[in-house]
Parts: C-alpha cells; structure tokens; sequence
C-alpha cells in the first residue's frame, strides 16, 4: 500500500511525533542540581544544550524528517509558555484528577493564573529554544524540519477559570465583556508571537489543545454545540493572520501525566466542527485506544488537511504490531484519503519532566516503529 503526491512532504508529515521527549537522567540530575542551588542556570544550559543536541541527532538518524528539541528545557508542556506570557503569574496550585492505565485516581499538580495586566507579549516565549534547535537542525545536514510546540490560546484562557476579580478583566464568564477582552487580548498576543517566530524562520508551529476533547466526553454532550465555537473562534483569531507559508497543526490530548490520563470520550461530538470550522493545517489525534472512539470520524476532513494517526501508544513500553499498524491505516483511508493521513505516536513522551512510564531506548524504539510504518505506507 504506497501513495505519493507533491503534499507528501509537507508538514505534517507522514511519519512525524507529537513532540516532548522523555528528559535524560544527566538533565533531571542537573535540574536537581540548580534547584538546590548546586549550580548556576549557565552550568544547566550547558547539560540542556547537550540534551537537545542528542536528541536531535536521534530523530535525524532515525529518518525523521522533523526535529523538536523534545520540550527538554520546560517542566510542564503548557505552563512555562503561559507564565512567560505578559500579564501573568502564577495564582494557586490545585490537583486535578487523573486515572492510571488501571483505573486508580491521582492528583496531578496544576497552576492557576491570574492577570497583573493585560495579558500581551512581552518578549517572544521559546525564541532561544527555536533558534539552538534551528543550529542544531541544521547540524545534521540532511534537511530536518524544526517543530516548535506551544500550547493552544484555549489553554491560557482556561488557565484563569474561573476569572479572578483582577483590576485587567475583572468578574466575568463566558459571554460577558470581561472574558471577551481576555480572549481578544489572548488571541492578539499569539498572532505576534507566531510573526516574530516566522521572521525567526519557523515553517512549522504546533499548538496542543487538551479543552477540545472536553466536549467529546460523553458526560459533556449538551455543551458541546452551545460552548464548543466559542473555543473554536479564540483558536482561529490566534492564528488568522499567520503567514501562508507558516504551518499550524494542532495535537487533541486527553491528559498525559506519567502515563496516567484524564478524559474519554471520541471525537464524533466534535468533529465536523474540528475539521470544517478551526482553520489549521492538521491535526493530531489520538486513536491507540478504546477512549479515543472510532476512525469513522475522519469522513468529515476536507481536502487540504492532514490527520496524523496517534496510533503509537507513549504511556506504555510494548511495541505495537507493525502489520497491525498498516491494518489500522488502511482502515482509517476507508474514512478519508490515504494521502491526508500520517501517522505518530498518540501523545509526547514526557507532557511533564516526570516523564511517562518507558525507558528511552522504548521510546526511540517506538519512533524507528512510526518510521517503518510511514516508509511502508506511503513509500
């Protein structure tokens, strides 16, 4: 089973992963180390340039066409991004449940923020990390793709639920003119981010959204239609004004704490509007599990976007079947063409520096798998 046109190499790719990488144990070491104070932030860039040398080296040797420098200078896939934003800090700490691959509740540390000022761009987040991840692209030689992950706009104006009283936006919900200036505030601060990460030569942006797949939990049905365009309207004016040459894909998640998750549900409640009504250039989704629904939904794509099959599972260590995995795709291109799909793995390694329960060499194990597949798929 083979296809090939002039959109196959381009992003999303046809073999591609969703980004964050498990930290190795000299980094979690050295980030030990600077919070106790035993060593300065040069003596840790130092062990995290090396980190993000390594693993770039990997994904090229590997075949990958894109690079990420697997999150491995951030401690949580969302909450470095949105602290670094201006006119914010941080509230309160909370938990959140979340459920083991058994079943068995924990209670994941999350952070609250609140605005000081209108919530801008004060300096453009990740700008040092895109630019040693550009060198360090370019290093291999062999023409890789640098990826630079963010969270989605709905992840920082989910981070003020419920609105705080601040003198900037004041009590508010949804629907009130106090949350409208947040999220056009929000929305404001993106689109120039992603200009000045453009003008720094980023071609591939993407931005993870784990409040989407909220209104795919059955228990949420009756919000979906009255909540969901909402959420929708804040992801597109983010990125309305991005350069054409700019490709935004988006990564559906269901939470990815050290292998634990936090929501079920498909994606049949939301996806005619996800795939008709956000306008970005593809899409992650995570399909390695009963949770995640059926394939069936992907004959609501239209041409033009890519869906990147997450059939590779990153919360545990067994290596999926391979004529298994090529059984799947040929199912999901009964759905939609074969042509708009690719595959990754379901979720990041490490969403958190914790990491999820696998060792690295399962981990790049499971990265040559998604390789092989693609090659044997799409040639």
């Amino acid at each position: 089973m083979t296809s090939s046109s002039a959109a196959a190499d381009r992003a999303p790719f046809h073999a591609d992963h969703v980004g964050s990488l498990l930290r190795p144990p000299a980094l979690r070491e050295a980030r030990a180390r600077r919070a106790a104070g035993e060593i300065d932030a040069a003596q840790l860039r130092e062990v995290e340039d090396a980190a993000v040398r390594d693993v770039v080296r990997r994904q090229a040797e590997l075949g990958l066409t894109v690079v990420t420098d697997g999150e491995l200078r951030r401690h949580y896939w969302h909450e470095d991004f949105i602290l670094s934003l201006g006119g914010i800090e941080a509230k309160e700490s909370f938990t959140r449940e979340f459920r083991t691959l058994d079943g068995q509740p924990i209670e994941v540390p999350l952070t609250r923020v609140k605005a000081t000022a209108p919530v801008h761009l004060e300096h453009t987040v990740f700008a040092d990390h895109l630019q040693f991840l550009q060198q360090a692209a370019t290093d291999q030689g062999a023409g890789q793709v640098p990826k630079l992950t963010m969270p989605s706009p709905n992840q920082v104006h989910n981070s003020f639920i419920p609105l705080d009283g601040t003198a900037a936006y004041g009590e508010g919900g949804p629907g009130t003119d106090a949350d409208a200036r947040l999220r056009s505030d929000i929305a404001a601060a993106y689109a120039e981010q992603l200009r000045r990460l453009h003008a720094q030569g980023l071609r591939y942006a993407q931005l993870d959204d784990v409040t989407l797949t909220f209104f795919g939990d059955p228990k949420n049905e009756g919000t979906a239609q009255t909540r969901l365009p909402a959420f929708i309207d804040l992801f597109n004016a983010a990125i309305a004004d991005r350069p054409d040459d700019l490709t935004v894909a988006t990564h559906l998640c269901r939470g990815n704490y050290r292998s634990s998750w936090a929501q079920t549900g498909g994606y049949e409640q939301i996806a005619d509007a996800l795939f008709n009504s956000l306008h970005v250039d593809g899409y992650f989704l995570e399909f390695d599990d009963e949770r995640s629904g059926s394939l069936d939904v992907l004959r609501f794509l239209p041409p033009g976007k890519r869906v990147v099959l997450g059939l590779v599972t990153t919360k545990v260590p067994t290596l999926e079947d391979e004529d298994a995995l090529v059984r799947r795709i040929e199912e999901a291109a009964t759905f939609a063409p074969l042509e708009q799909l690719a595959l990754s793995g379901q979720c990041g390694f490490s969403s958190t520096e914790e990491g999820n329960d696998l060792t690295e060499d399962e981990q790049w194990r499971k990265l040559d798998l998604v390789v092989r597949v693609a090659e044997r798929v799409w040639g």
